[in-house]
């Protein structure tokens, strides 16, 4: 259903002439284009409005529902308020859902006159000027559900068999570009479900493409290079302070920029430098490796090369004491001793900070010994910096 207001402007007029062919390539190019835009599918949307001389085309990627507002691509005049009302009241009175899949149908074609006596119509449509309307559903075998929706006022001419035709046309590509855009997002999730939690684990990323072009940086890298001790960036090129760790650094970025092994063949030699500081603090810790090509790897834009950056002397955020109490079964007391000692204290100066006598101390970290099934400090400190709860 078009969830629209009223068109203020005639929409415009389709290019005289054009052939159905070339027509029909503006519009496939824009479909398969459209996963790559924001809101996705905006420009094939837009055409088509276009061409059909439509008020609205709009494309639910997600129709709303009584858990979910659900997600709507609009093109043609739209209002807050027109939207609003049919994704908490109009959507569930809607008749015109759950359409065939690949059919391309009116509203009164499916439903019959009484379409025009319904709830919707009457109350919703009818005010906003939407007289015609024409639908398409499509569904996935992922369980993706979309409605694709086109509108035309009360002053405009019904849709026409051509109308229709062109639709059933386009149905089978856009499906296909919808399920391309939920592979890209799935990725997109991931992608950003590992980078987040490489931010908390203090992890500096430098991604560079195959022809030793910076792509990306994280936020730890860009710190780390910020500070420009003992390591930065002129330009778009790694520096460090000392001659020969410079050196070093451009001989194993070179090496790794023309070593690409094929994916079966694994990972490409992974290497190591310690970067001096200025400053006097610990060294940084350098890790090069290049990434292996896929097996159909073709774009020379992609991250060819990664370098890791570690500043052994930085300090993230605490883990909750509430993740460590849940996770080990602690008090809070506990947790926040066994805090404490993960960050390096001693038992007495651990003991100060919590304001409590060192035989108290002692006290709370025999119970957590025995909560957590270790005998040593040492043994309690790895078994929590090997825990999740450096990642939460």
């Amino acid at each position: 259903m078009a969830t629209v207001a009223k068109s203020q402007q005639q929409p415009a007029a389709p290019a005289s002439g054009a052939p159905p062919w070339a027509l029909l390539d503006r519009l496939l190019s824009a479909i398969y284009e459209g996963p790559l835009e924001s809101p996705p599918w905006q420009s094939a949307l837009q055409m088509l409005r276009d061409h059909l001389q439509a008020a609205h085309v709009t494309l639910m990627l997600r129709p709303p529902s009584p858990d979910s507002a659900g997600v709507m691509i609009n093109t043609g005049t739209t209002t807050v308020e027109a939207v609003k009302s049919y994704e908490t009241h109009f959507f569930a009175l809607d008749p015109f859902v759950r359409l065939q899949e690949g059919q391309v149908v009116t509203a009164e074609e499916l439903i019959g006159k009484q379409w025009l006596e319904s709830p919707v119509y009457v109350d919703y449509l009818k005010p906003l000027d939407i007289r015609h309307l024409l639908g398409a559903d499509m569904y996935t075998r992922d369980g993706i559900e979309c409605r694709l929706r086109i509108t035309r006022g009360h002053d405009a001419q019904p849709f026409s068999a051509a109308d229709k035709s062109l639709c059933v046309a386009l149905l089978p590509h856009l499906k296909r570009s919808i399920q391309l855009h939920a592979r890209l997002d799935s990725l997109e999730c991931e992608r950003q479900l590992f980078a987040g939690t490489i931010n908390r684990m203090l992890l500096g990323i430098i991604s560079f493409s195959q022809t030793g072009q910076i792509l990306e940086m994280n936020q730890e890298a860009k710190r780390i290079l910020g500070e420009k001790d003992g390591i930065w960036l002129s330009g778009t090129t790694l520096t460090a302070d000392s001659v020969q760790e410079g050196r070093e650094l451009q001989r194993m970025l070179k090496q790794a920029f023309s070593d690409h092994p094929a994916e079966e063949e694994g990972p490409g030699v992974v290497q190591a430098l310690s970067i001096t500081r200025p400053s006097g603090r610990a060294k940084l810790g350098v890790l090069i490796r290049a990434i292996p090509l896929g097996p159909w790897s073709e774009s020379r834009q992609r991250p060819g090369t990664v370098v890791f950056l570690r500043d052994p002397e930085s300090s993230g955020a605490q883990p909750s004491q509430e993740l460590v109490r849940r996770l080990f079964g602690l008090t809070r007391m506990e947790a926040q001793l066994a805090l404490l000692l993960t960050e390096g204290l001693t038992l007495d100066e651990a003991a100060e900070q919590m304001n409590v006598r060192r035989n108290t101390a002692r006290t709370h970290l025999r119970s957590i010994f025995s909560k957590t099934g270790v005998t040593r400090q040492t043994m309690l400190v790895r078994l929590l910096l090997n825990s999740v709860i450096s990642l939460g």
